[in-house]
């Protein structure tokens, strides 16, 4: 089935953010930004409070004016329609369910503004509940339900008007770990099936990687990168993405040179090589970037012609589950973060001496 073509034959809308602006007196919220959204993506705005993440969601759907720049909805402008009549789909952190109505009766109110008659209406509620895992659930109040039952039922009822575009401003964000995980895998799953656009905002950068087919990582009112879940762990592209986006070392260095395709850097008298980005001179300063998962202590680390290697002492040995956390200072009096399974029998204590090594294509400049 092509990106954007839901099982019941609706296509989702196709978004465009053009120069995007809003002020706040002289604060600037939102700076000029401009996306593109496919038909069918779901697509993750990302950032921090304060970034202008839920301001440019609320521009979208019509709850805010743009200062400057255009919104269009499949290249028709939406900046002056109210938000009434964009026919957008949305679902907020704290429900918004209505307290004295039943399940059945939240469900049913977008249908029953918009004239639709009552037998069209249960028909219509009890597939969107259906949908969401709530079959059986028509008669209670949202009082008599868990927090991601409250959830579920405001996705029905953003959704049972089958709108081609539907927002979410951190909906998850009230729930326990748990439970949000397992949303996360549901909104998923109704995303696939529906084939309509998601734009979804939040500041979980782990909930951006598992639900998005791209994220537009938001900082101070801008996009400051925007790819896929992968692109932007794997090749941020400056220091805020790879900070923001998962946890990394950093290592500033000087530019010595090129060698076989990766750029030569002196990191505090150490020699470490790293990705090209080009544009590159010798004397340039950069800065270099890591993931800690990707650290190996020498030790058991391979492939030696293509690694970076450089001593450092274990300054504390943290057990987390799954994997062991080392906080580690180098040579050079880089702090540093390796993470490694804890099924692994080498356990390394504070005050070790060590040396680490990483491969030289996991090493980015950004």
């Amino acid at each position: 089935m092509p990106r954007g073509e839901a099982l019941n034959g609706v296509t989702g809308a196709a978004v465009s953010l053009i120069a995007l602006e809003k002020r706040f007196d002289t604060v600037g919220a939102v700076r000029g930004v401009s996306l593109e959204i496919q038909s069918g993506e779901f697509l993750t705005l990302l950032g921090p409070s304060g970034s202008g993440k839920t301001t440019t969601l609320m521009m979208i759907a019509g709850f805010e004016q743009p200062t400057a720049g255009d919104i269009a909805i499949d290249g028709s402008s939406v900046v002056a329609i109210p938000p009434y009549r964009r026919n957008i789909g949305m679902v907020f952190q704290n429900y918004a369910l209505f307290p004295h109505l039943t399940v059945a009766e939240n469900i049913g109110f977008p249908l029953k503004q918009r004239g639709v008659d009552r037998a069209d209406r249960s028909r219509q509620v009890a597939e969107s509940l259906a949908m969401v895992r709530l079959s059986g659930y028509e008669g209670r109040y949202p009082r008599q339900l868990s927090g991601g039952q409250q959830q579920r039922v405001a996705l029905a009822r953003a959704m049972v008007f089958r709108p081609r575009l539907l927002l979410m401003d951190e909906p998850l964000g009230a729930l326990d770990k748990q439970l949000r995980e397992s949303l996360q895998i549901e909104i998923r799953r109704l995303h696939a099936e529906l084939g309509i656009t998601f734009v979804y905002v939040t500041h979980d950068q782990e909930e951006a990687l598992t639900m998005s087919d791209r994220i537009a990582v938001m900082n101070e009112g801008v996009v400051a990168q925007l790819g896929a879940p992968e692109d932007l762990y794997n090749r941020p592209v400056s220091r805020f993405v790879a900070s923001f986006i998962g946890e990394s070392n950093f290592l500033p260095g000087i530019v010595r040179g090129t060698e076989q395709g990766f750029v030569v850097a002196d990191c505090a008298g150490t020699i470490v090589r790293a990705v090209s980005s080009g544009n590159l001179r010798q004397g340039d300063e950069i800065l270099l970037s890591v993931r800690p998962e990707r650290l190996r202590f020498a030790d058991i680390a391979t492939d030696k012609a293509t690694e970076n290697r450089i001593g450092a002492t274990v300054t504390d040995a943290v057990f987390a589950g799954e994997r062991c956390r080392y906080l580690l200072q180098s040579q050079g009096g880089v702090p540093l973060v390796l993470k490694e399974p804890s099924g692994l029998a080498a356990r390394r204590a504070p005050g070790d001496i060590v040396e680490i090594a990483w491969a030289a294509s996991d090493t980015i400049v950004v």
